[in-house]
């Protein structure tokens, strides 16, 4: 029960997320419209699109604004959550989606005015402050409940969950936006973030019962005192490798989402809105059939150092293959899906295994700030790479290559990141390579590089600290 509502938080909040880019011919459409070449998804390029009359840079702001935003708010919110617990910050965060998406719907109303722009990107950004706050939370109650069992599993249902968020939006939102319009749609994506809500106070009573009933409560609050902002500085190399790794692969699946559906209407003749959303969206639709199965894999065979660098080297082609040839585009939309399930369910479930479970939000915080930066920076790279000030002209082919080269060069850094990680990971115990059988083996003799962070600042419940780490290390 806890696991269900827990992946439940964050469905709405992943379909309101990438509803921009379903509607991205109505979100840079023109605000007006010759009637009688009005149309509600271009099929063919040759009509007029009406719709907000964004420019691709202010559309691209979107998506900056929202990372960065997770980039500020998530370090503190992941310190807070360690300090004040895992109820306190489903109910804030859970909240803060409401309200973002709540104040992005408003913003449509205000159309064709001075108003849009700001209104939007401030649902966005205190959007952003919640959902990325939200994951963290979401991970933390997923690391403490599946320590020592099937965490790779637990993190790839939570993960499939959010995923099909995605996956619906994809499927269902330009089909609803033409038959109600797009102020009725992003109202829709708002109650689906009030979903959230409710599952964040299911989740909550049934987090405390739990506590409860094993005696961990005033066990877990004792230690949350503890934790320091200064625990910041006694991180591992690998934390922040792994850190990096994430940071770079997330640089090219995120932005090229975000633009995915008119890279494929300029480049590819013949597809509609709504085939280009469906292509788009099968990044998501492979991640959300493939990550249980992939957390079953992972959390069998180990090996998660490894498998980071091979989702690195086998997405490279897939941004070659986007930007120098006219493979259909849905072979190297599910291929990235595919690259995408195996590293979500690789890199994520890897920050347990090196830090302590007291520090665990402090650093999925930091994780995830660093994620945001990078994801920010690019989508900004990516807005002035396409920079058309025609908010529905057809970018030209050259600039959809030069986007692609970008995200090669992320795909690149993450090679020698996550290689670089294994190397360390090797001469430090080798924990995140560890298979099911060595993990079982070494538990109780291999001490991580989290027990430092442990000593540091405990003196009488250092035991049950350095116990919470090595159980989360059996997978």
């Amino acid at each position: 029960m806890v696991l269900f509502f827990n992946c439940m938080l964050t469905f709405g909040s992943y379909f309101c997320f990438d509803i921009p880019s379903v509607l991205q011919e109505q979100f840079q459409g023109n605000l007006t419209c010759p009637n009688s070449t009005v149309s509600s998804g271009g099929s063919n390029g040759s009509e007029c699109v009406e719709g907000l009359g964004m420019t691709p840079q202010e559309y691209n702001l979107l998506y900056a604004i929202y990372a960065w935003t997770n980039a500020a708010v998530v370090i503190m919110a992941g310190f807070l959550i360690d300090k004040l617990g895992n109820r306190f910050g489903v109910f804030l965060f859970s909240f803060l989606t409401v309200l973002g998406s709540a104040i992005f719907a408003l913003g449509s109303h205000f159309k064709g005015t001075e108003y849009l722009l700001p209104l939007m990107l401030t649902g966005r950004l205190l959007f952003g402050s919640g959902n990325g706050s939200l994951t963290i939370v979401q991970n933390r109650i997923t690391a403490f409940w599946f320590k020592g069992k099937e965490l790779a599993l637990a993190f790839g249902l939570t993960l499939a969950f959010s995923r099909l968020g995605s996956v619906l939006n994809f499927f269902f939102t330009q089909r609803f936006e033409s038959l109600y319009g797009m102020q009725w749609t992003l109202w829709g994506g708002t109650l689906l973030c009030v979903l959230g809500f409710l599952s964040a106070i299911t989740v909550s009573v049934l987090d405390k019962m739990g506590m409860k009933q094993l005696g961990l409560d005033g066990t877990i609050q004792e230690e949350s005192r503890k934790v320091r902002v200064q625990d910041i500085r006694l991180l591992s190399l690998r934390y922040w490798l792994l850190v990096l790794t994430i940071m770079f692969f997330y640089n090219g699946i995120f932005p090229f989402i975000a633009d995915a559906s008119k890279f494929i209407q300029d480049k590819y003749p013949g597809y509609s809105q709504k085939e280009a959303a469906y292509i788009a969206g099968a990044v998501y639709d492979s991640s959300l059939v493939l990550s249980a199965a992939v957390g079953i894999l992972i959390d069998y065979v180990g090996l998660r150092g490894v498998f980071a660098v091979l989702c690195a080297v086998l997405t490279l082609p897939v941004f070659g293959l986007l930007a120098f040839t006219f493979i259909a585009p849905l072979v190297c939309t599910i291929w990235l899906g595919i690259t995408y399930s195996f590293a979500a369910a690789s890199m994520w479930p890897s920050i347990p295994l090196v830090v302590p479970q007291a520090t665990l939000g402090t650093a999925m915080g930091l994780a995830t700030s660093v994620q945001m930066i990078g994801i920010g920076i690019s989508n900004l790279i990516v807005g002035q790479i396409l920079g058309t000030k025609n908010s529905d002209a057809k970018i030209p082919l050259w600039r959809w290559q030069r986007m692609m080269i970008f995200m090669l060069a992320n795909t690149i850094s993450c090679i020698v990141t996550s290689a670089v990680l294994n190397i360390v990971d090797h001469r430090q115990g080798g924990t995140l390579n560890r298979t099911t059988k060595r993990s079982a083996v070494q538990n109780a003799e291999v001490q991580t590089d989290t027990e430092p962070l442990v000593n540091e600042g405990q003196d009488g419940g250092e035991e049950d600290g350095v116990n919470t780490s090595s159980s989360i290390n059996t997978s």
